[in-house]
């Protein structure tokens, strides 16, 4: 079975250089997404203690939480991930990498055998080191290669996911024939 898994974050964000509210996340825009096209259940990680409204207040806290290696507690999800063999991983970048409320719930949960497609919103950064710290975090799990999308395209995205989804990934054609995997 398939599970899709992300953490996403309304409100104030930057897009496009500008900062603008946004009503839902850009990735969970993306997982729900990809949930409709494979026809499978989205479960979104949600931080225990909420993020502030405020991005600049979200950027200060997100970095401080990287440099301390905090494992920011989530409220619980409703998974059985024994029944689940391919996970799709979604997350905002934010600092070069996924948020650390990703790590706890990696950490927290067995993901070794597992398939894991991660996606990725961004304004410019891509995928980060996030592929290189997911199989770090992941020793025993197979991490295929990502889908980074553009938070002010996400919207715009169908496409681009339904290439990911369908292709096989190639390290050296980008996702989906695309080149860089850029969206």
């Amino acid at each position: 079975m398939t599970a899709i898994i992300y953490f996403s974050r309304p409100f104030e964000n930057l897009i496009d250089g500008k900062k603008e509210q946004l009503s839902v996340g850009n990735t969970k825009v993306a997982a729900q997404k990809i949930a409709e096209i494979l026809d499978v259940d989205d479960f979104e990680l949600i931080p225990e203690i909420a993020y502030s409204k405020a991005y600049q207040a979200v950027v200060t806290q997100a970095e401080q939480e990287k440099i301390t290696n905090e494992r920011p507690k989530y409220q619980p999800v409703s998974l059985n991930l024994a029944k689940h063999q391919t996970i799709y991983l979604g997350y905002p970048n934010w600092w070069g990498t996924f948020p650390m409320i990703v790590a706890t719930f990696l950490e927290e949960n067995d993901v070794s055998e597992k398939n894991i497609y991660p996606f990725c919103t961004h304004e410019g950064s891509g995928m980060g080191n996030s592929i290189t710290d997911l199989k770090k975090l992941c020793l025993n799990s197979t991490i295929h290669i990502g889908l980074p999308i553009r938070g002010s395209r996400v919207e715009k995205s169908d496409t681009a996911i339904k290439n990911w989804l369908q292709h096989e990934p190639s390290e050296n054609k980008g996702i989906g024939g695309i080149t860089n995997g850029k969206i």
